[in-house]
């Protein structure tokens, strides 16, 4: 880290990151609070307010307005503090989990959110487990506080074990539930109180002397204090102190306690991400390693979203700038098809807003609206052939077959899905046998998304049903022996939208015996979007 050349201050002053949890922890009520102090928005909108005016911003799809839970994976950007924040929201709803992992890819820094009551949760853990493989560093919220939450030490403790990652506690909560009044900064020993009476207004911070300050007595309640004091000396004695080498090596997790929805400790988080948050980290891709710092642009498309705005049938592809300084209107070339490409109305997000992108800086991620050139895993960049690696597709776990209640619309229905299947919404597979196609999701809420979305979209009802077959794997080997292996199991096999052969399968016997009877052939259950 230290021999790297000093970054532009344009980039250093960047900060990407995603913010992830368990569903109903409160995250999208935390984006919310985000775009308030960064100016983005001026009222944050509760999910479940009162008319269209004040809809949660950062949800934009019907289906995410109807149900308050966040499907896609959307991206803003807002100033705070001197510093760019670029925040991708990401899906908490477990059957949306791959949306959640490539997003992954595309951010310096998470932000962990677990409920007070509740502490770690299933889907909390397995977000968690895909940023120690990239060894992200992790800044935690405890969220909650206001209600009746569980014992600050075993909430630490709870992470500690479960994540095997140290905790340095950046504040204390004074109080619980009802009693809960505010938190101590223990970063720089200042008291935050919580204004109960409004939840969009900014907590009051007041500078103490330490502990034994005796104006602590005239906000906090006697008992509440003793308790305090005696929690603050035993966190010092048991707990690490805030290191950020090894919070930037992904080891250590500073924890922050507040309420979202009372805007409580949401600025203290913030602060903490434009202090010690990572600014752009060097990007992977085959050939080497993209520094954020090198002139010529670089940059790689991790999700593609279809009909963002139902009036025109648009598709933007989020872009991931790994290097360079981009200027609108640039020819930049795309690596798969080695053509070049002007990008000529590049977008930036303040929540479901958007507006030209005059310039953006490496860190920043952009939308580029196209008509079906761009796909997941693409690579732009100014002439170079490079290949990112790290962006996964995993195979799904459920299968159905669909078809359209009207017959006559089969042909919009194959459009409709193989926009789908390129946005990485759902994998599309067309049988080598027969007609119709079936489609593989992670999980099973996602055929009603789909449903949903072909409907209005595209004005096709259709039907999902049940597919004799449970799972697919792509299939890789030598030429002659993939042709052998496809002429003698054509009733498993059928092909994705890229062309790639899969292998369906009934049970994992299917498996073991194209194990035993092809031992060239190679079944598995990831493909790297890479071009």
């Amino acid at each position: 880290m230290t021999n790297r050349a000093e970054l532009p201050p344009e980039i250093s002053r960047r900060r990407t990151f995603a913010i992830i949890s368990h569903p109903d922890a409160g995250k999208t009520t935390l984006t919310e609070k985000f775009l308030l102090y960064g100016g983005a928005i001026q009222m944050a909108g509760q999910v479940r307010a009162k008319g269209e005016a004040r809809r949660t911003r950062s949800d934009f799809m019907k289906m995410e307005q109807d149900r308050g839970i966040s499907v896609s994976a959307s991206a803003m950007s807002f100033d705070f503090d001197g510093h760019r924040f670029n925040l991708v929201d990401t899906p908490g709803h477990s059957d949306f989990s791959e949306d959640t992992y490539r997003t992954l890819t595309a951010v310096d820094a998470a932000i962990m959110v677990i409920d007070g009551a509740k502490g770690v949760e299933s889907q909390t853990r397995k977000l968690f487990e895909v940023c120690r493989l990239r060894d992200l560093p992790i800044l935690t919220f405890c969220n909650k506080m206001d209600r009746e939450s569980r014992d600050t030490f075993e909430i630490i403790d709870e992470i500690q074990e479960n994540l095997a990652i140290d905790v340095a506690p950046a504040s204390w909560p004074i109080g619980v539930g009802r009693e809960f009044l505010g938190c101590y900064d223990m970063l720089h020993d200042r008291l935050e109180l919580m204004d109960r009476a409004d939840r969009n207004k900014v907590a009051q911070s007041i500078a103490i002397d330490g502990l034994d300050d005796p104006r602590l007595a005239d906000h906090v309640p006697e008992h509440l204090l003793a308790q305090l004091r005696e929690e603050i000396e035993m966190a010092r004695e048991l707990l690490p102190a805030f290191d950020r080498q090894s919070f930037l090596e992904g080891h250590m997790t500073p924890i922050w306690f507040g309420s979202a929805i009372n805007s409580f400790g949401v600025q203290e988080l913030m602060k903490g991400i434009s202090t010690y948050g990572p600014a752009p980290q060097p990007q992977n891709s085959a050939e080497r390693e993209i520094a954020p710092e090198e002139t010529r642009v670089t940059g790689f498309v991790f999700k593609v979203q279809a009909n963002m705005d139902p009036k025109h049938r648009d598709r933007v592809a989020f872009v991931r700038l790994a290097s360079g300084h981009f200027e609108r209107g640039m020819k930049l070339t795309h690596v798969r098809s080695k053509k070049p490409m002007a990008v000529s109305n590049p977008v930036l997000f303040l929540a479901a807003d958007r507006e030209l992108a005059e310039e953006a800086w490496a860190g920043d991620i952009i939308g580029i609206p196209n008509h079906g050139q761009l796909r997941i895993g693409d690579a732009l960049t100014e002439g170079e052939a490079l290949r990112f690696t790290g962006i996964p597709s995993f195979a799904p776990e459920l299968l159905q077959s669909v078809r359209a209640t009207d017959p006559m619309k089969a042909k919009h229905l194959e459009k409709a899905l193989m926009q789908f299947a390129e946005e990485g919404a759902a994998k599309v597979f067309k049988p080598a046998i027969g007609s119709g196609f079936i489609v593989g999701v992670v999980g099973a809420l996602q055929f009603e998304v789909l449903a949903s979305r072909i409907e209005l979209e595209y004005g096709i009802p259709v039907r999902f049903e049940g597919s004799q077959f449970t799972s697919a794997r792509w299939v890789a080997g030598p030429k002659a022996k993939v042709d052998a292996f496809a002429e003698s199991n054509k009733g498993h096999l059928a092909h994705d939208h890229d062309g790639d052969l899969v292998y369906l399968t009934r049970l994992q016997w299917d498996i073991d015996r194209i194990g035993r009877d092809h031992p060239d052939i190679k079944l598995t259950a990831t493909k790297e979007m890479m071009v």
